[in-house]
């Protein structure tokens, strides 16, 4: 379900103007009301909203716009999720209400914290479209505020050990580095960043009244959650096809369930194994040709295929053109 709340473009019209460009054309080109931008009570589409942080980007000759407006935005977007983060005990309880909860300010999005064995831990920012648009913009502002509510919740000393962005690195120096203070890596298969896990453990102003009535709340308004969600299984899919293509049976084990069951829960789902791979591959095949100089034979096993020539039927299928044909588009 690809929406999110109005506030995900919460200082979207001021940053704009003070750049020299009109929002509202950019706004109706994107069909997005202005009544509903930095609204937390409006609902609008997603897709919109990656169009339009695109479209100013390029208006506004601000290649980091995204990162710009992230500046802007804090936990007061999440509404009633960003006071049950305040509220917790430690950063480890916010971050789990944010992960658990997100739904209720936007399905179109996912995170999740992962901890290791080491001393390290990670973030990842997602969306939740299994075919979802080019949208750089969109997830360098989703990892900006993400960094922004981690100082919030942990101090503003918090900075990440490394980023990774799945898109590809600019032409010239955009200051990601800089921005984030840590070094980024271009390219990765995840939009996400490493932290120190001790932050976890830091202590917050709990308020254990107040964390509780608003957790109840916001349990009954969350969106219920499948069996087990096309989210994951697109991300194992992702993971799994530098290694010779996805195979049904490991996916299924990686989630605790039986391959038939895991069929029959897609099904549910209106959706199928075999369609999920085959909208990953067009993702990553459409990600990698646009944004990179990756050599075809390089891609093809990238993307899972055992030759060359099955990556240019696939394409002609996806994009009705050759590989090199989607690349010089651009």
């Amino acid at each position: 379900m690809s929406l999110i709340r109005g506030t995900s473009l919460q200082g979207f019209v001021e940053l704009t103007e003070e750049l020299g460009v009109d929002p509202d054309p950019l706004l109706r080109a994107a069909h997005l009301p202005r009544a509903a931008i930095g609204d937390h009570d409006s609902f609008i589409g997603y897709r919109g909203v990656v169009a339009v942080l695109e479209s100013a980007a390029r208006a506004t000759g601000a290649d980091d716009f995204g990162r710009r407006l992230a500046q802007r935005q804090g936990l007061d977007i999440l509404g009633p999720l960003g006071v049950a983060a305040r509220t917790a005990a430690t950063v480890g309880d916010a971050l789990a209400a944010i992960e658990q909860y997100l739904n209720v300010y936007g399905p179109a999005i996912a995170v999740s914290v992962t901890v290791s064995a080491g001393r390290t831990a990670g973030f990842e920012w997602r969306l939740v479209d299994p075919r979802p648009p080019p949208h750089r913009q969109a997830a360098e502002l989703g990892l900006g505020v993400s960094v922004r509510v981690f100082q919030l919740l942990a101090g503003d000393d918090f900075r990440p050990l490394s980023v990774e962005l799945r898109h590809g690195a600019p032409a010239r120096d955009a200051g990601h580095a800089d921005y984030f203070g840590c070094p980024v890596r271009f390219g990765a298969a995840s939009y996400g960043f490493r932290f120190r896990r001790s932050v976890l453990a830091r202590p917050l102003s709990a308020d254990h009244a107040v964390h509780a009535v608003v957790r109840d709340y916001l349990a009954s308004i969350a969106l219920p959650t499948p069996a087990v969600t096309i989210d994951p299984v697109v991300r194992l899919i992702r993971r799994m096809l530098p290694a010779g293509g996805p195979d049904l049976g490991l996916v299924a084990e990686q989630l605790a369930l039986h391959p038939r069951t895991l069929q029959r829960q897609l099904a549910a789902q209106g959706t199928t194994f075999a369609t999920l791979v085959d909208d990953v591959r067009r993702e990553e095949a459409e990600r990698y040709l646009r944004e990179t100089t990756m050599p075809l034979a390089q891609l093809s096993g990238v993307l899972g295929f055992s030759e060359q020539s099955a990556l240019s039927r696939a394409c002609r299928r996806w994009f009705g053109a050759s590989p090199s044909e989607v690349r010089r588009r651009g």
